[in-house]
């Protein structure tokens, strides 16, 4: 074999595999950031943080809506599981809680349109004894963040949607 041929299959293996773990390890690596942000640097975790309304400088988000009031809580379920409950906005206000886990994937969504009286649910890692009678949501990973997210286009609907989401609950049984 000439030497090109060696340096080339070298070459293409280590483009491969650095590919390869990119591909495996660039979700927890974000996540691990996004998780460190969001939670003030481990200050906040299992409750929600409100985020102010959002302006042309806001980037806490990446490109957040200025017509949404945000609201996270990362959380950590080495404890044990947590009851998230969110509370309905007033006058039929559109919400939408989002849970990602640690590398990324969105692993349970719930809105308004399906559960107008509020979300609740237990989320828990496989093998974490839970209540009877809740909506479960399993996760593959101790660490993760819900995202609370509620249509707030005005001031006032804004005031509405804040007073609702600090009603909001991400807690350990």
């Amino acid at each position: 074999m000439n030497a090109a041929l060696k340096y080339t299959l070298a070459f293409a293996l280590a483009a491969g595999a650095g590919h390869l773990a990119t591909i495996m390890a660039a979700p927890r690596a974000i996540m691990h950031v996004a998780l460190g942000k969001l939670s003030n640097d481990g200050a906040a975790i299992n409750r929600f943080v409100f985020g102010d309304r959002v302006t042309r400088q806001s980037r806490n988000v990446v490109r957040p809506s200025p017509d949404l009031a945000y609201a996270s809580c990362v959380y950590d379920l080495s404890g044990g599981p947590l009851l998230v409950t969110a509370a309905p906005s007033p006058e039929g206000g559109y919400v939408s809680i989002s849970v990602f886990d640690a590398r990324t994937d969105n692993i349970a969504v719930f809105d308004s349109s399906q559960h107008p009286q509020g979300i609740r649910f237990v989320l828990a890692r496989e093998g974490q004894a839970v209540p009877d009678g809740e909506r479960i949501v399993r996760a593959q990973y101790d660490d993760g963040v819900i995202l609370d997210r509620r249509l707030a286009p005005t001031a006032e609907m804004f005031a509405a949607a804040d007073q609702a989401r600090r009603m909001d609950s991400c807690a350990p049984l």
